[in-house]
């Protein structure tokens, strides 16, 4: 397996400017909406939820903002807002699947359609590229200078973990479970290392390669679905270049 596909966006969060910031809080706000609204306030007792707020802490929104929203969505009605998923394929082939938020799918629906057809990509069928990813649970540790490789691994198999690498970070796959992550993560933090990210998170099985001027095109179809407030995530499997 490749080295871990988003940790080039984890090296990146502390610089990101205010505009890109308040953006990835919206974002990140509607997932923790979506788990109170699934499994309640509780967070000893909603897994995704908490799962929610680590993400959330790894992005560094104040807790005063998460506790708002946790409350604001306790007493209000947010059944109004669906999950939606579309997939399909970017330039050259690259297996895309943007997972939404909404309280509009005719808007949500429009706005992916544009950005696909836009940048050279089609949107497809449900299901019509997400079998060439794999559901695992992802969970990043930092290697810093207390990190310990061997003492890392024994912890992972102790956890039940199903794979790790051991590379610029030390990345440990656990189920596709909110349970299982945050079990990973507690133990982890309990023996005093850093995470970095946590979640459960569609892996691709094999990466495609872009030239350059595909991957410029390619990259202006991120950004524009990443405009919309109601896409929570893009997944694909470009392999991603040093820089990106």
């Amino acid at each position: 397996m490749s080295g871990h596909s988003k940790w080039n966006n984890i090296k990146g969060r502390k610089e990101k400017s205010d505009a890109e910031r308040s953006k990835i809080f919206t974002k990140v706000g509607r997932e923790i909406m979506v788990a109170v609204k699934e499994g309640g306030s509780n967070i000893d007792a909603n897994s995704k939820l908490k799962m929610a707020i680590a993400k959330a802490r790894q992005y560094n929104m104040p807790n005063d903002r998460i506790n708002s929203i946790i409350k604001k969505n306790s007493e209000v009605d947010s059944s109004s807002f669906i999950e939606q998923t579309y997939e399909g394929y970017g330039v050259g082939g690259v297996a895309v699947v943007v997972k939404c938020f909404t309280d509009n799918k005719n808007r949500t629906s429009s706005d992916v359609r544009y950005a696909f057809d836009k940048f050279g990509g089609s949107l497809g069928s449900t299901g019509c590229v997400s079998y060439m990813f794999d559901n695992k649970g992802v969970v990043v540790v930092e290697k810093n200078d207390k990190f310990n490789s061997d003492a890392a691994m024994e912890l992972a198999i102790n956890m039940n973990a199903i794979d790790c690498e051991d590379e610029e970070v030390f990345t440990v796959y656990t189920e596709p479970n909110a349970t299982a992550v945050n079990e990973l993560v507690s133990a982890f933090e309990s023996a005093g290392y850093t995470i970095l990210s946590s979640g459960v998170e569609m892996i691709p099985q094999n990466y495609i390669n872009l030239d350059e001027h595909q991957r410029e095109t390619f990259n202006k179809m991120l950004d524009k679905l990443n405009e919309s407030d109601d896409v929570i995530d893009v997944i694909h499997n470009l392999e991603e270049q040093d820089g990106e």
